[in-house]
């Protein structure tokens, strides 16, 4: 039985309305990680969920909604990055993005490693950086990945595996120089 274009309408403004419930959280979190800065990774999941709600009608469920709307995250963080101002932006630190324990010496500790942690994932190659963030971040699998980035699976596995050895480095060359 074919719905009338008001029924099609609700129904997308329902499924709208809860896809932004069930993961504008998660979208704020992947952006931060890229752009460094709240204003910014707001106005970034803004112009994702106009997008969804844009292309809501064409979704071809070749995936879940989740996997298209981090895709959108991270092609919208790209564009970003792209942008000329934003490359004169000057790095702001990242502060209390993830929770830590229960004490408020493990909370200080936890949020220094967390923010050193983001600070040095952040620092890597965008290709790195952003299988890492699925990863880690986001709890993806490496098929889940290669599907969001739109990538074969042996791919996401070498950039993992690369990105972690960078990481690897990073944190030791602080180590021998005294910081994290």
């Amino acid at each position: 039985m074919a719905h009338s274009p008001a029924e099609t309408e609700a129904g997308h403004r329902k499924l709208f309305d809860d896809l932004v419930r069930r993961y504008a959280d998660e979208l704020k979190r992947i952006a931060y990680i890229y752009v460094h800065d709240h204003a910014e990774c707001e106005d970034i999941v803004q112009e994702v969920f106009i997008s969804c709600y844009t292309n809501l009608g064409s979704f071809r469920q070749e995936s879940e909604y989740k996997t298209w709307l981090i895709r959108i995250t991270i092609n919208k963080c790209k564009d970003h990055h792209r942008k000329w101002s934003f490359r004169n932006l000057v790095y702001k630190p990242v502060i209390g993005l993830f929770k830590t324990g229960p004490s408020a010496e493990e909370k200080l500790m936890g949020r220094h490693i967390s923010q050193e942690m983001i600070g040095r994932v952040s620092a890597l190659p965008a290709k790195y950086k952003e299988v890492l963030i699925l990863y880690y971040y986001q709890d993806m699998g490496v098929a889940e990945i290669a599907a969001v980035l739109d990538m074969n699976v042996s791919t996401v596995k070498t950039r993992l595996q690369r990105g972690r050895e960078s990481l690897k480095r990073s944190l030791e060359r602080s180590n021998v120089n005294g910081s994290v």
